[in-house]
């Protein structure tokens, strides 16, 4: 089936009453008068259909009883040699009809109302307006195919490589995480092969210092038995438990082990004495 059998005819305006006049032949290039044409004595009277198939436009003309038609005319564009505007009058407009055989004759159409001549003005502008959106859209669809299409793909062997913020992945090992020490600051992660130190142990404060007492050593004898060992060591540990208040001073400790010391003789001075 042809395009053209697919194509439906749609009724774009419908108008009840319109005149048509005869008008006379123009002599100059000046636009047409309405004020020329025997307005008060319309040649014909009847109702005024406008509709489109496809691209092109068709006023028809045509009976108010029967629907006959009485006169139509095709329209390609608009504004255009097919309809034209009279310069004095925005009610009157000049058509040109044309019949099966070929033969066109152009006669002047006029509305009674003001809006019915803006209703038949505006549908016309609508329905042109249309097509030539049609026509570049068919225009940039036809550029589009004969423009060489853009591959994407992958070629065969082609790889791709992704770097996702400071990390950066590679085929066949695993991105290292970073290690986040406190206070939000980010540590090296330790060299391969190595080993993590082990954080030291913190010394004991000096109060524990000031309170551990040393057992004095227990001299071995003959004559001392086991029993003996142990009550000479559980003498010290009652002196242990002795009210740490005693001992606040942080230097007591040193103060007790300098006493301890025996007295030496004072070194004689190389100074003479007076």
């Amino acid at each position: 089936m042809a395009a053209a059998e697919l194509e439906y005819e749609s009724v774009l305006c419908v108008k009840p009453d319109v005149n048509v006049y005869r008008i006379p032949p123009r002599t100059s290039n000046r636009g047409y008068r309405a004020s020329d044409w025997k307005l008060d004595h319309p040649d014909w009277t009847g109702r005024l259909r406008v509709t489109s198939k496809g691209k092109t436009a068709y006023i028809k003309l045509e009976d108010k009883v029967s629907g006959e038609l009485f006169a139509q005319a095709p329209i390609d564009q608009y504004p255009g040699i097919a309809v034209e505007t009279v310069t004095d009058s925005s009610r009157y407009f000049v058509i040109r009809i044309q019949d099966g055989t070929g033969r066109s004759a152009f006669i002047g159409i006029g509305f009674t109302d003001r809006g019915d001549a803006f209703d038949f003005n505006v549908s016309l502008q609508d329905h042109f307006k249309w097509v030539k959106q049609e026509t570049e859209i068919s225009k940039e669809s036809q550029e589009a195919d004969t423009r060489p299409k853009l591959d994407l793909g992958f070629k065969e062997g082609q790889t791709i490589k992704l770097n996702i913020g400071n990390m950066t992945t590679k085929k066949g090992g695993a991105a290292k995480p970073r290690v986040s020490g406190s206070g939000g600051l980010s540590l090296l992660p330790p060299p391969p092969g190595g080993k993590i130190a082990v954080p030291p142990i913190p010394p004991p404060s000096s109060t524990a210092i000031a309170n551990h007492v040393t057992p004095p050593p227990v001299q071995k004898s003959s004559t001392v038995s086991n029993a003996d060992i142990l009550l000479d060591l559980d003498a010290p540990a009652s002196a242990s438990k002795a009210p740490a208040s005693a001992t606040t001073d942080l230097w007591g400790d040193f103060s007790t082990a300098s006493s301890a010391v025996p007295n030496q003789a004072p070194q004689q001075s190389n100074w003479v004495q007076f």
